[in-house]
């Protein structure tokens, strides 16, 4: 058997709500947690291109690129690697470090080599020290250019927006070590 509450019960609720309203709009502290900044000059977007080397290195004693999830499958669906991969300015990796790709990639694809890839470059050189870029998309590592999304950063890279083109520059059939060329262009403050 269900029991109804009074009429008097619901008044009593929708004006302690209404009153609870009223005391904040007259505090204000309803409206704290949103400031609005004015600025008195506007700021001004750039694009910012640049290009550096994705180092990918499975094999040997300090490899950058690690796998953390054994697929099941035949095809290696599902498996996943996290990465510190090294960013120089060159195609060796002896050349300058301007920073490191930090994140995983996985197989996402049943078909095909594609990569569901998700990481940030963080830069240690320069007037973009300290600042990061993050990069989230789909990689068919088979296609010659492939294009992801640039999705956010930090530091210098604030309200990032744009998309990096990834080429293969080398890969290793033995190891399976590779070295990618990415080009950045990207919207930032």
């Amino acid at each position: 058997m269900a029991t109804t509450l009074p009429n008097s019960f619901f008044i009593i609720l929708v004006g302690s709500v209404l009153l609870a309203s009223i005391l904040c709009q007259a505090t204000g502290e309803a409206d704290d947690f949103l400031v609005e900044l004015n600025q008195s000059k506007p700021i001004k977007e750039k694009l910012s291109r640049f290009r550096v080397y994705w180092h990918d290195i499975i094999g040997g004693r300090n490899p950058t690129s690690v796998q953390v999830v054994r697929s099941p499958t035949h095809n290696g669906f599902g498996t996943v690697n996290m990465i510190d991969n090294p960013l120089t300015l060159g195609p060796e990796l002896s050349s300058k470090l301007v920073g490191k790709a930090q994140g995983f990639y996985a197989l996402a694809s049943q078909e095909e080599l594609g990569l569901l890839m998700t990481m940030n470059f963080v830069f240690t050189e320069g007037k973009y020290n300290g600042s990061t870029i993050a990069v989230l998309g789909r990689n068919a590592v088979f296609n010659e250019v492939r294009e992801m999304p640039v999705i956010g950063g930090s530091g210098l890279f604030r309200f990032a927006r744009g998309y990096v083109q990834a080429r293969t520059h080398t890969l290793d059939a033995k190891t399976g070590d590779a070295t990618v060329e990415y080009n950045v262009y990207v919207m930032h403050y």
